[in-house]
């Protein structure tokens, strides 16, 4: 049974992707119709936005371009958009994005900026994608190793989300998405919290339920906040440091840890930085612990030299000035935003973690 959540101007839709996406399109005259996939969303699923009956896919434009989040960037958008110039793309296109948040963050933004914006749909794919990537309108692309710097505020005309998609992701994809599962309970909502602790197994369990009650905390945040002014900066637990570290990995390892992974370090050390704020408790912290160990390997930050996190940090987009901003705790569903932290801080905290 398809859920459908409203915001200001557009329907986050939980359902049949392909049902939902032919009633979308049949209120709709769009000149062309354009499907960004990568090699993974080509073969599994793509299939599944089509069917004998059906002329959407075989009268769509497929664009593939290459997965991971190093493709992220101006270059792969440059051959996005040679590809609707090719075809002739008018302003009255559609642009679908199928795929995770790499796939998401990258079309909107193309989207966006091509002939200074035709609509776009997203159409998440992975579990990272469904409960929070493709919520909210931000938009954009890596650049220089520093994480969604270049991008902008633009909503899609329609969210169309299928737990269908996840059957086909590994389960390292799954910890990925569920990391950030993790952070909407953290921040907002105790209750969900007690709930998730339950889950000891990710192989099995309702996902229709959780990204719904996911999707209902981001809603009601993103909404309340669109332009990330104040209160929906409280999403941003976990992601100073862990994006700090997440640009290092990608630069430097052979095998970089994906979001959700370098996330659910920062959670961790930002848990740490709360209670060093004396904002949390030290028990609470300590309850947390084993259940971050349980689902996500330890990460070797031995040799990283904490300039380079450093760096990193100061290039945050969240930062005002020279001042490096954190979300970070006060007890279990209630996040506060714009708090300092010293620079002998942050070193602690990857040093919690590292002793962890």
């Amino acid at each position: 049974m398809e859920k459908i959540l409203q915001l200001a101007d557009y329907q986050i839709v939980l359902g049949n992707a392909l049902d939902n996406l032919k009633a979308f399109l049949a209120q709709q005259s769009y000149s062309q119709i354009f499907i960004l996939v990568d090699e993974n969303t080509k073969q599994h699923c793509l299939p599944k936005l089509s069917n004998e009956n059906d002329s959407i896919i075989n009268d769509a434009n497929i664009i593939e371009i290459e997965s991971g989040e190093w493709n992220k960037n101006l270059t792969t958008c440059q051959q996005i958009w040679k590809h609707l110039l090719a075809k002739n793309a008018d302003r009255n296109a559609l642009l679908i994005n199928l795929g995770g948040g790499v796939i998401g963050d990258m079309g909107g933004f193309v989207a966006a900026t091509y002939k200074r914006g035709i609509d776009f749909v997203q159409i998440p794919t992975t579990l990272l994608a469904q409960v929070d990537a493709s919520i909210g309108g931000k938009l954009g692309v890596d650049f220089e190793h520093v994480k969604n710097i270049i991008g902008c505020f633009n909503n899609p005309k329609t969210v169309l989300i299928d737990p269908a998609f996840l059957q086909s992701l590994s389960q390292r994809q799954i910890r990925n998405g569920f990391a950030e599962v993790i952070k909407h309970a953290l921040i907002a909502d105790a209750d969900y919290w007690t709930q998730i602790q339950q889950i000891s197994e990710l192989e099995n369990v309702d996902w229709t339920a959780i990204i719904y009650r996911s999707l209902q905390i981001k809603r009601a945040i993103v909404t309340e906040d669109p332009y990330e002014k104040g209160v929906r900066k409280i999403l941003n637990f976990g992601h100073t440091l862990g994006h700090a570290i997440e640009s290092y990995s990608l630069e430097n390892d052979a095998d970089p840890l994906l979001h959700g992974e370098a996330i659910a370090i920062g959670m961790i050390t930002e848990l740490y930085l709360s209670v060093e704020n004396k904002i949390f408790s030290q028990k609470t912290l300590e309850q947390l612990l084993p259940y971050f160990s349980a689902i996500y390997p330890k990460y070797d930050l031995t040799n990283i030299p904490f300039e380079t996190i450093l760096a990193y940090l100061k290039n945050d987009k969240k930062n005002k000035g020279q001042q490096i901003n954190f979300t970070l705790l006060q007890d279990i569903g209630q996040a506060v935003y714009n708090q300092q932290v010293t620079e002998e801080g942050m070193m602690g905290a990857l040093e919690f973690y590292q002793k962890g």
